[in-house]
């Protein structure tokens, strides 16, 4: 986070009077000691997605954009809307998969704390976290990390360095997803069973909590450890996905304000 920091010039006088020229001394030392310390402090919040604050509508929140999928031609629908007293994003599958993202670059070291709110109106009856034919979700919230190659082997980096030459962009190095399921056991870590560089976290399961707005903070520096066995490249985006193409249900969900911050707030 690039940081402010006061600055001043010094305006030289043409006088020739030792008194005068003292008096400037003795004042810029002064503004040596007052000014130069000071500094801008980073916000102890990152808001990422205010939604909130958007007006409520098709048009998306600004700094999002559709997130879609190759052969996968049904795309959830996305929409600002008022839930109870809440302006936040809805979203409407059936059998279905598309989401919002949003890329941007936080550090963890700086910023470990992610926090927001949903709500599910169901769960899924045919989800299974380990199965491709059940990787499916009513809400999703999901991290992704920015390649490093020093983090890769030779060979996963020639795949790397493939995949940049066909999209012009190099793919993330990894992911987290939170995840609202409909069986699993809360807290459980399970590869994707698309790949092993995405990680499926259970935040919420089952219907105690549906039509129930439910605020939600993870530490994601820990998170990434527990996943990944190691420290975090930079975050590279957030994004979020109501999908329930792979078991042909419907679903539909409400996403609150996500924001980084330095610290879990009680």
């Amino acid at each position: 986070m690039k940081r402010g920091r006061a600055t001043f010039s010094v305006i030289h006088s043409a006088a020739k009077a030792p008194s005068f020229r003292k008096r400037c001394l003795s004042a810029f030392s002064l503004l040596l000691c007052v000014a130069w310390p000071v500094q801008a402090q980073s916000p102890s919040v990152l808001e990422v997605g205010k939604f909130s604050a958007a007006p409520e509508g098709e048009v998306l929140p600004d700094f999002w954009r559709p997130l879609t999928f190759p052969k996968v031609e049904q795309h959830t629908r996305y929409t600002v809307a008022k839930e109870g007293d809440v302006t936040s994003i809805k979203a409407v599958s059936q059998a279905s998969a598309s989401g919002l993202t949003r890329e941007i670059s936080v550090d963890l070291r700086e910023y470990p704390i992610l926090s927001w709110r949903w709500k599910v109106s169901n769960v899924l009856h045919k989800a299974d976290v380990t199965q491709k034919q059940g990787d499916d979700s009513p809400a999703r919230v999901y991290i992704t990390f920015a390649y490093d190659p020093q983090a890769v082997s030779f060979i996963e980096r020639a795949k790397f360095g493939t995949y940049k030459l066909v999209y012009g962009h190099y793919p993330p190095l990894a992911a987290l997803n939170y995840i609202w399921d409909s069986k699993a056991p809360k807290g459980t870590i399970v590869s994707s069973p698309y790949t092993n560089r995405s990680k499926m976290i259970v935040v919420e399961s089952g219907t105690a909590l549906i039509n129930q707005w439910v605020n939600e903070q993870r530490n994601l520096l820990e998170d990434y450890r527990q996943a990944f066995g190691g420290d975090p490249p930079l975050v590279s985006g957030v994004a979020i996905m109501t999908d329930t193409d792979n078991t042909g249900e419907s679903a539909v969900a409400y996403y609150g304000d996500i924001v980084f911050k330095k610290e879990i707030q009680r």
